[in-house]
């Protein structure tokens, strides 16, 4: 307590003094210079130099204020406050080193204490010049040496944080330039190869110059510095890697931009640029089976299989769901796809088989509506904002988008009228399916033809036909037809019927039941009544026909019932018509022979 007053009270004095104009005496001073208050004695040391210049020990203190300044400053923050102190240092310690005399030290000796030591000659207790001006060298020495060293542990510092942020300011230039990681793959050229290249040395360049940093700063001994660099992967490609680092934190946490620089590089050096150039080949290809479809007009479907490039489409769909040039490619198979079923059934062009036509149409109209549905899609998209994911592509098959623009244009407008042209045919032959042609007449294959003088009861499908022929509303016809492919009968049978049972006003009450054997060789054809006459009776009329020979015979009878079933005997040529325990006999020749 005692010696802080003394300090304190040194410490007024000396403030007065200065406040008044007094002159300040060194040994004033030194009271704080001795207890090391520097900072205190730093402004009194000061003027007291300004007014004396021939006092040694004065410049050696201030050597050691601006020494111990500089070893409090921060060396990285503050390097240029570091310096100026640590040269401010140097020109006091030098002073002093020029001024310090063996006079000055017999003279002088209570201000040396810091360098007062035991003679180990004569035991005795003292300052020597050498001593003095040996520790003088030695500061001079060290400091000059760690001037040095602080300056290239600044120059490295300072180089491994700019080449960082310009590390970190070319990645943000690269994800700026693209929407995201799709078109990053998708659009890269020569260009972004150099620039991932420049990232890549960029980033190593910062690495090396903070390793050298690192190899520095170990010279300069303890500092507050321990830095240690903690990489991190760029995994998402419009999040990661944008924030800067602080590189005066121990645990430095960057962005590892070479690993993302060489992994992008590689990934589109040995996918991307081969995959493009594998699309303009296969584009290539497909024009080839285009020109070969028209120059010699042969269907080309069985090498679009072989054309298919499956591994192609699963590394587009890598980077794109939907990518434009698989689309151009489907749409220009499906087209292939088209005329070559067209071309494949110019053969059928003349056949007579119905079925046949509306098969081969449906076929043609399944293509037609896949090119349509292809072609339909395209046209709806923007396919300049996807054409540039594709730039390579579109340069070297279409040029330009506006050529792939009219091509889509093109090709929806042929589909389109395709699809009508094949849907018109397609319902004419649907059309046909429904009728059989025989001569002038059309004979309906279906129940609801009114305007039709022919009525169907009974029809077989694909095999025959039966019922009335309405010449007027009282005369009436039992016919029957075969159905054929063709549409146009090989069997052409009409016969009589009970005109006054089977008159027009009657037909909802007129059915029919028809029996053919196993070889379509014989048939029978049953047209009855289900209205009973005056006698409880139901009309009926029995016709049987041959293939070979036609009509056989027909007779009409009186049934007892409404009959629901034919039974034949080949063995006998009989012909039972039962109706559940009921049932009439026909012998082969038509006559009644059991009618119970």
């Amino acid at each position: 307590m005692i010696k802080v007053g003394l300090i304190n009270t040194v410490f007024l004095f000396l403030l007065v003094s200065a406040v008044y104009g007094q002159k300040v005496k060194y040994k004033d001073i030194y009271g704080l210079l001795k207890t090391k208050q520097y900072e205190a004695a730093e402004p009194f040391l000061k003027k007291y130099i300004k007014e004396n210049d021939d006092n040694p020990n004065a410049y050696l203190f201030m050597g050691i204020i601006f020494h111990e300044k500089a070893s409090k400053d921060d060396i990285l923050k503050q390097t240029e406050r570091t310096l100026s102190h640590m040269d401010t240092a140097i020109y006091y310690y030098t002073k002093a080193n020029q001024m310090i005399t063996e006079k000055e030290l017999k003279r002088n000796d209570e201000y040396y204490e810091l360098y007062n030591r035991r003679d180990l000659r004569t035991g005795e207790f003292g300052v020597k010049l050498s001593d003095v001006q040996f520790d003088l060298q030695k500061k001079l020495e060290g400091l000059r040496e760690r001037t040095d060293r602080l300056k290239m542990v600044k120059y490295y510092f300072v180089l491994a944080d700019s080449l960082y942020k310009k590390s970190n300011a070319l990645i943000r230039s690269i994800q700026s330039a693209y929407p995201g990681e799709k078109e990053f793959y998708l659009r890269a050229d020569e260009t972004l190869i150099k620039t991932l290249s420049t990232l890549a040395v960029r980033y190593d360049s910062a690495v090396k110059a903070f390793e050298n940093y690192k190899g520095s700063l170990s010279t300069l001994g303890r500092t507050n510095y321990n830095q240690v660099m903690v990489p991190r992967e760029v995994t998402d490609f419009k999040k990661d890697g944008t924030s800067l680092a602080d590189f005066y934190q121990n645990e430095l946490d960057v962005w590892d931009y070479k690993r993302f620089a060489e992994k992008s590089k590689a990934v589109v050096e040995k996918e991307i640029f081969p995959m493009n150039k594998h699309l303009v080949e296969y584009d290539i290809e497909i024009n080839k089976l285009r020109e070969k479809l028209g120059k010699d007009s042969v269907s080309v479907k069985s090498d679009l299989t072989t054309l298919i490039d499956k591994l192609l489409m699963d590394q587009l769909k890598k980077y794109d769901k939907e990518p434009l040039p698989m689309e151009i490619f489907s749409l220009k198979i499906a087209d292939l796809e088209y005329r070559s079923t067209v071309l494949e059934h110019r053969k059928l062009v003349d056949s007579t088989d119905v079925h046949l036509q509306v098969e081969r149409t449906t076929k043609e109209l399944r293509c037609a509506m896949k090119l349509d549905s292809i072609a339909a899609k395209l046209s709806t998209e923007n396919i300049d904002e996807k054409a540039e994911d594709y730039s390579f592509f579109i340069a070297n098959t279409y040029n330009n988008t506006i050529v792939l623009k009219s091509y889509v244009k093109l090709s929806k407008e042929f589909a389109e009228q395709e699809k009508g042209k094949l849907n018109a045919r397609l319902s004419k032959r649907n059309e046909s399916l429904r009728w059989l042609v025989q001569l002038s007449d059309s004979i309906p294959l279906f129940r609801e033809a009114r305007r039709s003088r022919f009525k169907p009861l009974s029809i077989v499908d694909e095999k025959y036909t039966a019922g009335l022929y309405y010449k007027d509303s009282l005369n009436a016809e039992g016919y029957f037809y075969s159905i054929t492919p063709t549409r146009v009968p090989d069997i052409k049978i009409k016969f009589a019927v009970d005109k006054t049972s089977f008159r027009q006003s009657g037909l909802p009450m007129a059915k029919s039941l028809t029996f053919s054997d196993a070889a379509g060789q014989i048939y029978f054809v049953l047209m009855y009544t289900e209205k009973a006459n005056k006698d409880n009776k139901y009309a009926a009329t029995l016709a049987k026909i041959y293939r070979s020979d036609g009509l056989a015979w027909s007779t009409n009878y009186q049934l007892a019932f409404v009959p629901k079933e034919l039974a034949f005997k080949a063995d006998t040529g009989e012909l039972t018509i039962k109706a559940d325990a009921l049932q009439s006999v026909v012998d082969k020749n038509g006559k009644m022979v059991v009618n119970k």
